[in-house]
């Protein structure tokens, strides 16, 4: 794959031995505003009926997703974000991508994160082969680059294992297919931060086992690594520190076999 610098182990430092910080999470508190009740709720059609009549939802509700979360990641480091469903993972990774605006706190990146997730856009119309050199370009990659590293981002996906997909167009491909791609691209590209969101829990255990060596490769050239998955195994397997929300709030942060012991002693209890 591409991109891929003398590794420098995980938790790189400087020469004077300090750890490197790429990401600071200072009190971060994220609220949505909802609209609902009241014409509708939140239907397309009640929603243009507002904006025709100039009158707004009578109630508006506040989800608090992140409460006050704090902590930094440095590079080499490879962290795993747990919790039950609605624990505001997603949404931190999308505050850490820039992507979502902190209500309260701070957030300092080294860089542009980089996020990948399962919904990550790529071109329905066009061909996998296309979407590659696209999204490829869009990482700041040389044509000649694109050129070389496309058949290897392709092989990576194993999207022609059936068949020749990658001169297909995107929608006759399988969302597994789909994300598999994603990540075969993003993966190519050496990232000072990267955020994946449940993108290897897509594919067979061959993908998997492939994607996993990926992120360590990753982390060893000294970026960081942010992985959400409900597959605690990938967790495991990739990232020696976790982070465990739990309605919002940071119930946990340290070794990722201490943080997954408490987590699954938790979700037994629910």
């Amino acid at each position: 794959m591409a991109d891929r610098p003398q590794a420098s182990g995980v938790g790189a430092t400087t020469a004077e031995g300090e750890r490197i910080p790429t990401v600071i999470v200072d009190d971060v508190h994220i609220v949505y505003r909802v609209h609902g009740g009241g014409g509708g709720g939140n239907t397309p059609v009640a929603g243009l009926r507002r904006i025709l009549t100039g009158k707004r939802s009578p109630v508006i509700r506040e989800v608090h997703a992140v409460k006050g979360v704090s902590f930094t990641a440095y590079r080499g480091e490879a962290i795993g974000l747990m919790g039950s469903n609605g624990s505001g993972k997603s949404t931190l990774l999308r505050a850490i991508a820039g992507l979502l605006p902190a209500t309260r706190g701070a957030i300092y990146t080294m860089g542009q994160p980089s996020l990948l997730g399962v919904n990550a856009a790529l071109l329905n119309d066009l061909t996998g082969e296309r979407n590659v050199e696209l999204g490829c370009l869009a990482m700041g990659m040389s044509r000649a680059d694109v050129k070389r590293l496309t058949p290897e981002i392709i092989e990576f996906s194993g999207i022609n294992g059936r068949g020749d997909f990658a001169t297909l167009p995107m929608r006759t491909y399988s969302s597994g297919m789909a994300a598999r791609l994603r990540f075969a691209i993003a993966a190519a590209k050496k990232h000072d931060v990267l955020l994946i969101d449940e993108a290897l829990g897509t594919g067979d255990a061959q993908f998997r086992r492939r994607s996993e060596e990926r992120v360590r490769e990753l982390r060893a050239a000294a970026g960081t690594v942010f992985l959400v998955s409900h597959t605690i195994g990938s967790i495991r397997s990739t990232c020696e520190r976790s982070i465990w929300l739990e309605s919002g709030v940071l119930r946990m942060d340290g070794p990722t076999d201490e943080v997954v012991k408490e987590y699954e002693a938790f979700m037994a209890k629910k």
